[in-house]
C-alpha cells in the first residue's frame, strides 16, 4: 500500500523560509511522478510544482517560480518543497501527491501539513 506523508509545515514570518517533505512508502518513490499542491482556507486547492520520475524535469506555477523550487531523493523516497520569501498568501494546507503516469494524475495523496505565514 503507498503512502505518502507530508511534513515541515510551521508558522512563519513574511520573507521566511520553509522546507516541505514528502516521504514516500510501499513503493520506491522512482515509480512515480509526483506533485505539490496547495489549499488556502475558503479556496479550491491548487497547484503548485510537479517534478518528472528521475528529477530531471520539474514545472512549477507562473506565480511561484523564483520563490519555489521543487526536488527530490529517491535514494530517500522523498520529495522537497523549498519555500523562499514567504508571503501571507502563501498560508494554507500543502500536499503531495504521486502518480502512476506522466500525466500527473495523482493516485495517491498525503494528508497534508499546514503552512502559515504571518504578516
Amino acid at each position: 500500500q503507498v503512502q505518502l506523508a507530508e511534513s515541515g509545515g510551521g508558522l512563519v514570518p513574511a520573507g521566511g523560509s520553509l522546507r516541505l517533505s514528502c516521504v514516500v512508502s510501499g513503493r520506491p518513490s522512482s515509480l512515480f511522478a509526483m506533485s505539490w499542491f496547495r489549499q488556502a482556507p475558503g479556496k479550491e486547492r491548487e497547484f503548485v510544482a510537479r517534478i518528472s520520475r528521475s528529477g530531471d524535469t520539474t514545472y512549477a506555477a507562473d506565480s511561484l517560480k523564483g520563490r519555489f523550487t521543487i526536488s527530490r531523493n529517491n535514494g530517500k523516497n522523498t520529495m522537497y518543497l523549498q519555500m523562499n520569501s514567504l508571503e501571507p498568501e502563501d498560508t494554507g494546507v500543502y500536499y503531495c501527491g504521486a502518480s502512476w503516469t506522466s500525466d500527473y494524475t495523482n493516485t495517491y495523496w498525503g494528508q497534508g501539513t499546514q503552512v502559515t505565514v504571518s504578516s
